[in-house]
């Protein structure tokens, strides 16, 4: 069976930025920046911006 053209991707590879980190890749970036130890809790982490 074939798809429907209207759920087929975009053609333009313009893949929008997304400005929502899930929480390992919040953990994973704080790690970089010094600002998380292992131990620490995974609750309530502060907001981080992506990088750029």
């Amino acid at each position: 069976m074939s798809q429907h053209p209207s759920f087929k991707a975009g053609g333009g590879g313009n893949k929008k930025k997304r400005n929502v980190l899930k929480r390992f890749e919040r953990v994973s970036l704080l790690k970089k920046r010094g600002q998380w130890k292992t131990g620490d809790r995974v609750s309530g982490l502060v907001k981080t911006k992506p990088e750029e």
